[in-house]
Parts: structure tokens; C-alpha cells; sequence
């Protein structure tokens, strides 16, 4: 891939638009990245946060027995060959009886690789809103509440950072809209778009064993990468290349989120915006010099594709990861 080559990828990350995953340049150490299954070694979970123009909220009311009565957002676990957008659409309409559409990925939480919930804006298209009569094993009835007059008891806490978050983005949207791209993956792994800045100049890592490309790594499912996150396998592939003790390494968030879920590809790719710095920048102007053969900086110098990579990077501009 040459830099024009890299400038298209760039510009696709950076637009949504994801690149088919064609290898890793890193895995866990001692094991090959294992192919991921639904139900299996992996979970999945969708969220749907719902704001009507009143500014109320969408809730259902849980039917399970451990949490009988209690109120929460749509959400529930991916089934075996269903993307994510059909998980959430089939969530929703059991839950809440309405159909529906995402408007964009509002969060993504993770407890390791082997557990992530993938949370939405999302507007109804249609349906009829569930009833009490309609209670079934899915949940007890569906509806809509005030924002500010929540009913209780809430089946869980963890939704009022995300209906917040969602206000906050209908009121000023800190990121473009992000939708999963249907691109077919084997492992839960991430695409770096690893910067370092200086002054207005902007250096893209890359790998560069075969063609020149943005680094992938995979995540590992062995406890200790359980643990530590998803960020484990960012920090393992620039320990590969970079010396870290006299860098500070920060994951900014998502650029965008690809998964097919089809043809027993239940693996996922993130698209990660990371940045890497000096502890101690001083005078600095070029990148931290790289270790090894199959890494390199690339310097950016498409107007554009920088002027998009400083404004992402100075406003965060990125769907955020949490854990």
C-alpha cells in the first residue's frame, strides 16, 4: 500500500467506513488469536436509548425473575448469526413492541473482550407500544418517561450516564453518526490509528510487513488480558515497536465499529483512535523512534486527512470505550 494507499484507509477509518481485516500484526502471546463464537467464548450485548421530542425516555419493564418489576432500557444479548443492528431491532420490538432504526453508536462498555455491550440512539419507525396485556417472558409492558421523573425501582444505575449521554449528543453532537459497518471478522481485534503530534504535523503508525497498512491487534481471551481490557492488546502491539516507559499512551475512543455475525464470523474489529506522547515532550518534533522492521511513522501531509485527525483528536471526537 502506498502513502496514497494509506490515505485511503485513513480516510475510510476516519469516515466509518471500515477495512476488511486481512491479519494481525500482534497477538496474546503462547496462543494463536482463537476464533471467536457467539454463546460460546464471546457475548455481545445491544442497548437502545430511545428521547422523544417531550424529552422522555423509553423504558421496559423487566420480566426475569431476579429482576422482576424493575425498569430498564431495551438491551439484551446477540443471538448466533444476527448482525448488530439486527440484535437491536430484535431486542427492541420483543421488549418494547415498536420497530426500529439506530441513529448512531453512543458508547461501547467492555469488561475484557470476551463481554461487550454495544450502546445505540435509536428512533422508532413503527409498531405499537407493549402493554401490560402483552406481558410476556420478554418484559412486562413498555414506557415512555419523563427524562427527569424516572420511574422506580431501576433494574440498575448504569442507564443514567447513558440516557445523559444521549441527551447530550441530540443537543450537540460530539461525534459524526457511527453505524457498524457488515464486514466479516474472525477474532475481537482492533485497528489502530495510533498519532503522535507536533506543532501542526501529524505521524500515523503503520505496519509494514506486506503491504503498508494501519496495525491490527488481537485480543487476547486468556485471563490476564480478561483483566486488563481491551486496551491490553493496544499497549502489547506498541510494546512491540515502541519503547513505552517514556511514553504516555492514551486510547481516545472509537472511530468505528465493523462485525458480520453471519457465516459463523462472530469476531468484531474497533477502530481505535490512540495517541501516543512524550512523558516529558520538551522540544520533540519527530515521533519516538521505532524498534524492529515491521513498524513505521507515517507523516500525514493530506491537508485534509490531517485538518480531520487534529479536530478528532483535539475535540475527542470518538465514540467512547469504557470499562
Amino acid at each position: 500500500m502506498t502513502s496514497e494507499g494509506l490515505a485511503g484507509a485513513l480516510a475510510a477509518v476516519l469516515g466509518g467506513r471500515g477495512l476488511l481485516v486481512q491479519g494481525c500484526d500482534s497477538g496474546p502471546a503462547g496462543e494463536a488469536p482463537a476464533p471467536v463464537r457467539l454463546r460460546k467464548n464471546v457475548s455481545y450485548v445491544v442497548l437502545a436509548v430511545f428521547l422523544n421530542e417531550q424529552d422522555e425516555v423509553l423504558l421496559i419493564q423487566e420480566a426475569k425473575r431476579e429482576c422482576r418489576g424493575s425498569w430498564y432500557l431495551p438491551a439484551g444479548r446477540m443471538e448466533p448469526g444476527e448482525t448488530i443492528v439486527e440484535a437491536l431491532q430484535r431486542e427492541v420490538k420483543e421488549e418494547a413492541g415498536l420497530r426500529c432504526e439506530p441513529v448512531t453508536l453512543l458508547s461501547v462498555e467492555e469488561r475484557g473482550p470476551s463481554w461487550i455491550r454495544f450502546v445505540f440512539l435509536a428512533h422508532p419507525t413503527g409498531g405499537i407500544l407493549k402493554t401490560s396485556k402483552e406481558a410476556d417472558a420478554e418484559s412486562l409492558q413498555a414506557a415512555w418517561y419523563p427524562r427527569t421523573s424516572l420511574p422506580t425501582p431501576l433494574r440498575a444505575q448504569d442507564i443514567l450516564h447513558l440516557i445523559e449521554l444521549a441527551a447530550q449528543y441530540r443537543q450537540r453532537a460530539r461525534h459524526p453518526l457511527i453505524l457498524p459497518q457488515e464486514l466479516p471478522c474472525s477474532v475481537v481485534c482492533q485497528r489502530l490509528v495510533a498519532t503522535y503530534t507536533s506543532v501542526q504535523t501529524v505521524w500515523v503508525l503503520v505496519g509494514t510487513v506486506g503491504m503498508p497498512h494501519l496495525p491490527v491487534t488481537a485480543c487476547g481471551l486468556t485471563p490476564m488480558e480478561q483483566r486488563g481490557g481491551i486496551k491490553m492488546a493496544v499497549l502489547r502491539l506498541l510494546q512491540e515497536c515502541l519503547t513505552l516507559h517514556h511514553l504516555a499512551v492514551e486510547t481516545k475512543g472509537l472511530l468505528g465499529l465493523q462485525h458480520l455475525g453471519r457465516d459463523h464470523t462472530d469476531g468484531i474489529c474497533l477502530n481505535v483512535l490512540v495517541t501516543v506522547a512524550f512523558r516529558n515532550p520538551g522540544i520533540q518534533d519527530e515521533p519516538p523512534k521505532v524498534r524492529g522492521e515491521n513498524f513505521s511513522w507515517w507523516k500525514v501531509v493530506e491537508e485534509d486527512l490531517q485538518s480531520q485527525l487534529l479536530q478528532r483528536l483535539r475535540e475527542s471526537s470518538v465514540v467512547p470505550v469504557n470499562r
